[in-house]
């Protein structure tokens, strides 16, 4: 099959790998009908975090191809949204809701894993991994559906999961500080979760246009203390109730802890690189922190719900759009930020 290669930093190209076959009787292969480009995605691109050379990518969906003996509740034909890590869910973990830790899971596009930016992936624990979408419309889903679903499979599920960890209520002053996919996402959550106001941080015009279709009450365009500084003015000095942090540097937790209120909460997605920041910013303000590597699984259900009722579009997120023969100007869009995420248009549905 024809699947992105990662070939090391700044370098990805169209190859081939060994078309997926059943190998446990809980797996299902899956042929990819849209994959995208994440955020983290370009940790490697750039260098920052390590990856194997091999397959990459671990967003998708698609139409199941074939199931193994033991998977009851997918067939051949169900079109299917994949979490961006497997589970048997089964373990404490899985069981507590917490599928992204599962104790015998792992990660989708790892270098070895089938990713999803490619034209078949071979699903692990499919029954417990794997979400159906029910009933296709007789025209089929349309482009708008297909990129809604995509986002579920991480980037709508992280930045839900930024304001669930943060404990985001109705009525709630929150901001969010990043503007990729996931700090828009993270938007979205914070209206469906009932804020009043959404400060959402952006100096992007494009993006901050997508932050205002998806609930932003507020745009603030500085950064660092700047941006602490015009938050502040704005909730009279008091900080708002929570802070999802959505990138993962020094300067983004820094912001979150300077712009929350005494007794607040910081929910943080952002893959964490952070070297020089201290808990002690967070003790004296009594301010809480939560959150990690989103649970998918947990959320995909919820999210496709509103998603299929036109409650929400998180596929607004995809700005860029190719197909897998140019997944390297995929990578080049976002890279150089003429993108907020890229989308893959690889199979029919």
């Amino acid at each position: 099959m024809k699947a992105a290669i990662f070939r090391g930093t700044g370098t990805i190209e169209v190859g081939e790998r060994p078309d997926p076959q059943i190998q446990e009787a809980s797996d299902a292969v899956v042929r990819v009908v849209r994959g995208c480009v994440c955020g983290s995605d370009l940790w490697y691109y750039r260098g920052i975090n390590q990856h194997k050379v091999g397959s990459i990518g671990h967003e998708y969906i698609g139409v199941v191809e074939s199931v193994g003996a033991d998977v009851v509740d997918l067939a051949v034909g169900d079109f299917v949204i994949a979490p961006f890590t497997y589970n048997d869910g089964t373990c404490p973990a899985c069981r507590a809701g917490f599928q992204s830790n599962c104790a015998h899971g792992g990660a989708f596009g790892n270098g070895v894993t089938d990713g999803g930016q490619g034209e078949k992936v071979r699903a692990p624990f499919a029954d417990a991994t794997l979400v159906k979408v029910p009933n296709p419309p007789e025209g089929g889903f349309t482009d708008a559906q297909l990129a809604s679903f995509t986002a579920l499979s991480d980037v709508a599920c992280t930045g839900y999961h930024a304001a669930v960890s943060a404990g985001v209520k109705p009525g709630d002053t929150v901001a969010v500080v990043g503007d990729g996919a996931v700090g828009l996402s993270a938007v979205l959550a914070a209206r469906k979760l009932g804020a009043a106001r959404v400060i959402a941080l952006s100096r992007n015009p494009a993006r901050q246009a997508v932050a205002k279709e998806f609930g932003a009450t507020d745009i603030v365009q500085g950064r660092g203390a700047e941006a602490v500084e015009a938050v502040l003015r704005l909730t009279d000095g008091a900080g708002v109730d929570a802070a999802l942090e959505c990138v993962g540097t020094d300067q983004s937790i820094e912001t979150c802890a300077g712009i929350t209120r005494a007794g607040g909460m910081i929910g943080a997605v952002g893959v964490p690189l952070y070297e020089k920041f201290e808990y002690q910013t967070l003790f004296w303000k009594n301010i809480g922190i939560k959150g990690g590597v989103a649970p998918a699984r947990q959320y995909i259900p919820e999210l496709l719900d509103d998603v299929l009722a036109g409650r929400i579009n998180p596929g607004l997120v995809f700005d860029f759009t190719t197909d897998l023969d140019h997944v390297a100007d995929a990578y080049a869009a976002m890279d150089e930020r003429r993108a907020i995420k890229s989308l893959l248009t690889i199979g029919q549905p």
